[in-house]
């Protein structure tokens, strides 16, 4: 059977892979207004259904898997020091929408999280760090976000994000 053996129940790999009991919170927002320019760091954001947070030059599909993307915050700190820079890095150098605190990301692929009082994402896949990372973190700085590149998403349910909402991830349909 191949991996990770869903709908096997009686799996130990399927229980443990269901197994997300913590919740997380948002703890930045980052818009890019422009291409290539600075992030704009928000309090809130409007996440619109099935297309992208308003403000943000990024304009997906309906349908795209990349509508939205999150990073974790315990990794800002990981790549900061595989570079042996001090502190945790600021997530607007690294150009996703949301940091995320408390929830390992990586464990919810396929999964669906609410944020806050409104907004459902699907996680869709893994958000792999480009060449621009060399531009924007100097020697070394692709190889240190690779694996700590963060996640994409699709917006099922669009509306409001705060700094400050609760993560939740949600039961499997």
């Amino acid at each position: 059977m191949p991996f990770p053996f869903i709908g096997d129940d009686k799996s130990t790999i399927a229980r443990l892979l269901g197994t997300l009991p913590q919740q997380g919170r948002i703890e930045w927002i980052g818009l890019r207004p422009v291409r290539r320019e600075a992030m704009l760091v928000v309090a809130e954001a409007e996440a619109e259904t099935d297309r992208h947070l308003l403000g943000d030059h990024a304009r997906p599909r309906p349908g795209g898997k990349r509508q939205i993307t999150l990073i974790q915050h315990e990794h800002l700190a990981a790549v900061a020091g595989f570079l042996g820079l001090p502190g945790p890095l600021d997530p607007g150098r690294l150009r996703r929408n949301l940091v995320v605190s408390g929830l390992n990301l990586l464990a919810l692929k396929n999964r669906q999280i609410s944020i806050g009082a409104e907004v459902v994402l699907e996680i869709t896949g893994e958000c792999h760090p480009c060449s621009r990372m060399e531009e924007e973190l100097g020697p070394g700085g692709y190889n240190a976000m690779r694996g700590h590149g963060g996640l994409t998403a699709r917006i099922i349910q669009g509306g409001l994000l705060h700094v400050g909402d609760v993560v939740v991830v949600l039961p499997k349909p």
